[in-house]
């Protein structure tokens, strides 16, 4: 229940954002707004000011902005129906509500960024050089080492781990080749990322160098009973400095029940606090956690923060254009490049479980993703709205309405193909983790 409900929240911030930027663009153009929905189907409650009815409908996946005179049909005279006004104007609507989704997902990046986001998406933008990799991966195999920097994958270069990663991500199960600089000196070597279980992104088992800090910690675990905080950098665990984070995860999953004794940074100052690590439950291996998410923290200044929050989201669109191009290509797996209700659902509420963090930059990322959806040229989403007004300006006439239905037509078809992909690759990934005791 808290996955559905975390996903509620989250989509309904998101939709009442994106059908606001409809509302107010319409408004500021002289077009009359007769609904105002969050939801779909039945009105179940709402109310109504200056012409429109503001309400809250039966099935909570979307929402919509009804205009006067949007439709043919039911356009008059009245120079406040929607289709009286220029293109341009029609343009600008239809764009508001993806460009409320974009200063959405900026906002809420940027905060996150300036309070010091406990995530990794941060050090992302960090260097290409390796601080660990695992024994065994597909990196150890191709003869990475710690302190190699990676300057190239296949055809492309990269200056930052998140261009690394999504070069790696989407070259599963491939020969590819990666030019890195160890001691000063080009060196060539050829790996093959495995693909990721779940999702088939390919994994090269490959970490960057971190500081060790302590995102969160969980309620009514070991660390929250010890005294460990929110932010306390880790140093050494049992008296052995510590360097990397799957260092530290490695050797305390190997110690259930019995006292570590873990150096921390607080605040400028040292501090030695003992823990006693727990069987993680359900692991049939034993392993043990102390109940403590681990990760990357730095605080940036305010304009700092916007900047790279606006880069930030720059590349979550480029990346996603390139992944819609190696879709067609085959280059990159359905499964692992799509994700409809379901898999958000789950990973709204694992977001939410991690904490307000998490689950604010889950809501960030989801948002910019809808938002460059909506603007994808296809019939009945914004983007295919916008098209056919572009078409529109460039022949200078409208086109018939059997031409328009049989666009729309084509567009609602594929959209119907793409959610019941979307949803059987869905329920093929989470469905076990949904059903208790599986």
């Amino acid at each position: 229940m808290d996955y559905f409900i975390s996903f509620l929240i989250a989509l309904g911030v998101i939709v009442f954002v994106h059908e606001l930027g409809h509302h107010v663009v319409a408004r500021l153009c002289g077009v009359r707004v007769l609904v105002f929905s969050l939801g779909f189907g039945k009105r179940l409650w709402g109310f109504e000011h200056n012409g429109t009815d503001y309400r809250i409908s039966a099935v909570p996946l979307g929402g919509y902005v009804r205009m006067s005179g949007e439709l043919p049909e039911d356009s008059s005279g009245d120079p406040g129906d929607f289709l009286n006004k220029p293109r341009w104007q029609r343009i600008l609507i239809y764009l508001a509500g993806p460009a409320m989704n974009v200063v959405l997902s900026i906002g809420l990046i940027t905060v996150l960024f300036s309070y010091g986001i406990f995530n990794q998406a941060l050090y992302e933008k960090g260097s290409t050089v390796v601080g660990f990799v695992a024994e065994g991966s597909a990196g150890e195999e191709a003869g990475l080492q710690t302190d190699d920097r990676i300057v190239q994958v296949g055809r492309n270069k990269v200056d930052k781990w998140s261009d690394l990663s999504f070069e790696i991500g989407t070259s599963a199960n491939k020969v590819t080749r990666v030019v890195i600089e160890r001691d000063g000196e080009p060196l060539a070597l050829s790996l093959t990322p495995t693909p990721d279980p779940k999702y088939g992104y390919g994994e090269a088992g490959i970490a960057p160098k971190l500081k060790v800090r302590m995102i969160s910690i969980l309620e009514d675990e070991p660390a929250a009973q010890a005294g460990f905080q929110p932010g306390d950098q880790v140093l050494s665990v049992d008296g052995e400095k510590v360097d990397r984070l799957q260092d530290f995860i490695a050797y305390v999953k190997e110690r259930a029940d019995v006292e570590i004794a873990i150096g921390v940074l607080r605040e400028g100052q040292e501090k030695t606090i003992s823990v006693t690590p727990q069987v993680i439950p359900g692991d049939e291996e034993g392993n043990a956690r102390i109940g403590v998410n681990l990760g990357y923290h730095r605080e940036l200044p305010f304009f700092e923060a916007l900047t790279t929050s606006a880069e930030f989201n720059y590349d979550i669109v480029r990346q996603s254009m390139v992944i819609i191009g190696k879709l067609f290509t085959r280059d990159v797996p359905v499964k692992s490049s799509l994700s409809g209700p379901i898999e958000i659902a789950v990973i709204s509420g694992e977001a939410a479980r991690r904490g307000i963090d998490d689950y604010l930059f889950m809501m960030g990322f989801l948002s910019i993703s809808i938002g460059f959806m909506n603007l994808l040229p296809i019939p009945v989403l914004d983007g295919g709205h916008i098209m056919i007004l572009l078409i529109e300006s460039t022949i200078r006439q409208d086109l018939s309405m059997v031409v328009k239905e049989r666009i729309t037509q084509v567009g609602f078809m594929m959209l119907m193909t793409l959610m019941a992909v979307v949803i059987f690759f869905d329920i093929a990934k989470n469905l076990p983790n949904l059903i208790p005791g599986s």
